[in-house]
């Protein structure tokens, strides 16, 4: 055994004897302390600990502020890195809304753009509804597109723009969808455009035919009618203005309007000129205009009206307006009646069984004015039939044959 001895000396110097054998002995200013073998290696493990804890503690005080600064700046580093991905993402956001605010502005001018257009072709249609014929009219209307269809898209285009979607797939089909039946829409109201216009342009091009027929018919017959209406009418004089060269439909409907008014004056005028037949059915001609060997002398003689044959008290029809001028018996016309028809013109209507008019009398196109019948000088029941202009006879067959002319265009 193995002891170690600890001397006081003067009071200033101490030493420790430490005694080894069964287990440790410290001596220390005059006491000891006997450890064993165990808690002698405890007492140094918790000194060597103690000693690393405190050079690790010295380690970290001494490096502390770099550790502190690196965290510090990782810290920073995330949360820069977040700020700007939360700014990125707040960018995308407000593009997003501004990309949908801007379709909704543009969906918008559109629907705008469109429902005018709607508005202006259904003006268009009620423009037309007097000078188009009802199956056109029908037609052009069934053709036009409803202000339902317009804005059921609409509605639902505010409500998806109001209602958040989970999906943007969706969202983005739904926009699409409505895109697709604006642009439906939009044709269909280019197709009824078109179909305004083609209508429009037939409707010109057929009032101007009529304008030329009339026109012709009347040259056929040397005829300048006075078209001055004697029914009451009136007002200041307005000459009508084209629209501008910008305005295609507006300036074609009023030249259209212009040529309707123009056929109409002339049908009008039409009226009072006898080209429409005196008998009804079949026409059975027994003598025409011209030189013609007499019945009762059998010699050349001329002939100033038609005969047409028929059966006792047909009636009779006046071929055109007019007055009646004479009304009784008549020389060789036996029961005669005159009408004057205004522009030197005048019919005569001979050999009637019967009178049903008087002079003075107003009279109507097809109005029944007598009954056939065999007076005066005649071998059997005939109408004798004359056309006169300025008093002079003229062949009656000029005019029939401009009311034949005229079927198609009355």
């Amino acid at each position: 055994m193995v002891r170690y001895r600890a001397h006081i000396e003067p009071i200033e110097r101490r030493e420790t004897e430490v005694t080894a054998g069964a287990g440790y002995t410290i001596a220390h200013a005059g006491r000891q302390i006997r450890l064993g073998p165990v808690a002698f290696w405890i007492a140094v493990g918790a000194v060597v600990v103690m000693a690393g804890w405190s050079v690790t503690s010295a380690t970290y005080f001494a490096f502390r502020d770099d550790l502190l600064k690196g965290l510090i700046a990782r810290q920073a580093e995330q949360q820069y890195a977040y700020e700007d991905r939360i700014a990125e993402l707040r960018a995308r956001i407000d593009r997003t809304t501004s990309r949908q605010l801007l379709d909704q502005e543009q969906f918008e001018q559109k629907l705008d753009g469109l429902l005018r257009r709607q508005a202006t072709l259904e003006h268009r249609a009620a423009a037309l509804v007097g000078i188009v014929d009802p199956t056109t009219t029908g037609s052009l209307r069934s053709s036009r597109p409803t202000a339902d269809s317009l804005v059921e898209p609409q509605a639902r285009d505010r409500r998806s723009s109001l209602e958040p979607d989970a999906s943007a797939n969706r969202k983005a089909d739904k926009q699409a969808d409505i895109g697709t039946k604006l642009s439906r829409i939009e044709a269909a109201l280019d197709h009824v455009d078109r179909r305004q216009a083609m209508a429009l342009a037939q409707m010109q091009e057929r009032y101007e035919g009529k304008a030329r027929k009339l026109r012709g018919v009347l040259a056929d017959l040397g005829l300048k009618l006075d078209t001055t209406s004697s029914a009451a009418s009136g007002g200041p004089f307005v000459p009508v203005k084209l629209p501008g060269e910008g305005n295609g439909f507006e300036r074609t409907l009023t030249r259209v309007n212009i040529a309707r008014a123009q056929t109409e004056q002339l049908r009008r005028s039409l009226v009072w000129v006898p080209v429409r037949k005196p008998v009804t059915g079949e026409i059975d001609v027994s003598s025409i205009f011209g030189v013609r060997m007499d019945p009762f002398l059998h010699i050349a003689a001329m002939h100033t009206g038609i005969d047409f044959r028929g059966e006792p008290g047909e009636a009779i029809h006046a071929t055109a307006a007019g007055t009646v001028t004479n009304s009784g018996w008549s020389g060789g016309y036996g029961k005669m009646v005159e009408i004057d028809h205004g522009n030197r013109l005048a019919t005569r209507y001979g050999h009637l069984s019967e009178i049903d008019v008087s002079v003075g009398d107003a009279i109507r196109i097809g109005q029944v004015i007598g009954r056939m019948g065999s007076t005066g000088r005649s071998t059997g029941p005939h109408l004798h039939y004359e056309t006169r202009i300025d008093g002079e006879a003229v062949d009656p067959q000029k005019f029939l044959n401009a009311g034949a002319r005229l079927d198609g265009s009355e």
